[in-house]
């Protein structure tokens, strides 16, 4: 009877220390992952810093620099050209706490056409012809931040696009070029996007310089959690370790 009652508890003991064994080597790896996520993320957030900091590039070497898989996210550029106003569409956003729409208006230049953020407008400036002024028809030279365009819609969540309604909820360039009577795969097509700069437009509307620049790095605060996790672990085990030792010490 003692013999099977002191190799059930062996047992029992053997399964337990494996048990904790593997939670603290999991906690280990993922605190080891979100340092490693951090090193990519300062990464990422010194080339951005450099990229934003860059002098504008034109157009032909925005192209240059996707051909050649460069990154170019917030790159930025100038480029020179006249918008087509019949064509613009609306992407529906918020803006200092208002809600309304981005203009995105496809820019007609030597290089191609690219639709460009014009900015924000207010709801009940959707209509054009309540922001006449700004219907620039002169050629214009925009400075602004090259954008991607996105492949797929970015979250289930994330409403459909109401194409009918010009109402965007997403940025998708395949159905924007369709609803403008472009065709994407024409290679004057630009495939990316313009964010403007804040230069004001005359009439006040859009306004310009909408770009939201927000990569949180959070990945050290995480890997203090899981090692912080880990070294808990370890102190409750060695308590327990320490009273039991001390009880078996009085018996």
């Amino acid at each position: 009877m003692g013999n099977s009652t002191t190799s059930f508890f062996s047992f029992k003991s053997i399964a337990v220390f494996v048990v904790i064994a593997a939670v603290f080597a999991t906690l280990i790896v993922l605190g080891s992952w979100q340092m490693k996520r951090l090193e990519w993320k300062e990464n990422l957030l010194a080339n951005l810093e450099q990229r934003l900091g860059s002098n504008p590039i034109g157009i032909n070497e925005l192209v240059d620099k996707i051909t050649e898989g460069d990154e170019f996210e917030y790159q930025p550029v100038t480029v020179k050209g006249q918008f087509d106003h019949s064509k613009e569409r609306h992407f529906f956003a918020t803006h200092n706490g208002f809600s309304g729409y981005y203009v995105y208006t496809p820019l007609l230049s030597e290089e191609g056409t690219v639709f460009i953020n014009r900015g924000f407008v207010p709801f009940d400036f959707k209509d054009p012809s309540k922001r006449a002024e700004g219907q620039i028809s002169d050629v214009v030279s925009i400075k602004g931040l090259a954008r991607k365009m996105l492949d797929d819609k970015p979250s289930s969540v994330v409403p459909e696009n109401d194409p009918d309604k010009n109402i965007y909820y997403w940025k998708d360039l395949r159905s924007m070029a369709q609803t403008t009577g472009l065709t994407f795969e024409d290679p004057e097509l630009l495939k990316f996007f313009i964010d403007a700069d804040d230069t004001p437009n005359p009439g006040g509307f859009p306004q310009g310089g909408v770009t939201l620049i927000d990569l949180p790095n959070n990945h050290l605060q995480y890997a203090f959690t899981w090692y912080g996790l880990a070294a808990t672990l370890i102190c409750i085990v060695g308590v327990f370790l320490f009273r039991r030792k001390s009880v078996k010490g009085v018996s």
